[in-house]
């Protein structure tokens, strides 16, 4: 039987949020999300509403590493290269920050910020306690990603309700028939994520089975393995309207230019 690496990283987040818990508490954690939220000047920027209106409906991601292939740019800086997909076109930046199994830092998602990037920013993490929610917001992420295969349907709906009361949308990701059901929590956003989290194995076919799954006026989106603009161009036509790419243009030397490439080839169907 394979190796079920959700499984494996659920477990050890767990401890690690715990960690951060005797670290930095929950109370001093909210106050500080409190502090920012009461001085801010504009709430951030709606993920949902970028890729309902993008041309592109891109969502690059900003991934260094993966527990399947290891590094994929370990060099790469967050800021530059989220800023320079924004640059090149992309509706939003997903961002990881888990640092163990993807290399990531919450630091990313605010260094991102400082460098001028207004794109909605996704906070790509296994969010599975509030406390992740408060970070997420902390750092100046526009929506987080919670997993159905990992949360039953009552702890996603409860993390999904909270991230909504700190002003956060949610993209909701799903990877089977069943968690499907997970939609009718009526998230911001649903996912279809071709890459099966417990084996890493990616088929993008999973998008076209799942789609009519699916509510019909909801905002769809497409995750991993999507490496050939015509396959945006026909998610599209299905009724996808976001498409989360990453290790395409992260194992480039320079990813805008690899995404703006990207797009320019889009036109071409």
């Amino acid at each position: 039987m394979a190796k079920d690496i959700l499984q494996e990283i659920v477990a050890y987040k767990r401890i690690e949020v715990a960690d951060m818990k005797k670290t930095l508490p929950m109370h001093d954690l909210e106050r500080q999300v409190s502090q920012i939220i009461s001085e801010e000047n504009d709430v951030p920027p709606s993920m949902r509403q970028a890729l309902m209106q993008s041309e592109s409906g891109i969502i690059a991601e900003f991934k260094r590493r993966s527990p399947s292939k290891g590094w994929i740019n370990q060099p790469a800086q967050a800021t530059e290269v989220p800023l320079s997909y924004e640059k090149a076109g992309a509706a939003a930046v997903s961002i990881l920050t888990d640092k163990h199994y993807f290399g990531g830092e919450d630091a990313f998602v605010a260094e991102a910020r400082k460098s001028g990037l207004t794109l909605p920013v996704l906070y790509k993490n296994f969010v599975i306690d509030e406390y992740q929610l408060l970070l997420a917001r902390r750092c100046g992420a526009s929506a987080v990603l919670l997993i159905a295969a990992e949360l039953t349907m009552s702890e996603c709906g409860d993390l999904l309700r909270k991230a909504h009361g700190m002003g956060l949308e949610v993209l909701l990701e799903m990877h089977d028939e069943h968690e499907t059901e997970y939609a009718t929590l009526e998230p911001d956003m649903c996912g279809i994520n071709n890459r099966h989290l417990g084996t890493f194995i990616t088929d993008v076919t999973t998008s076209f089975q799942l789609c009519q799954c699916l509510p019909a006026d909801t905002c769809k989106v497409s995750e991993s393995g999507i490496s050939n603009p015509q396959t945006v161009c026909q998610l599209r036509e299905m009724g996808f309207h976001g498409f989360l790419i990453g290790e395409n243009f992260m194992k480039t030397a320079n990813p805008g230019n690899a995404l703006a490439d990207f797009i320019r080839n889009m036109q071409l169907y």
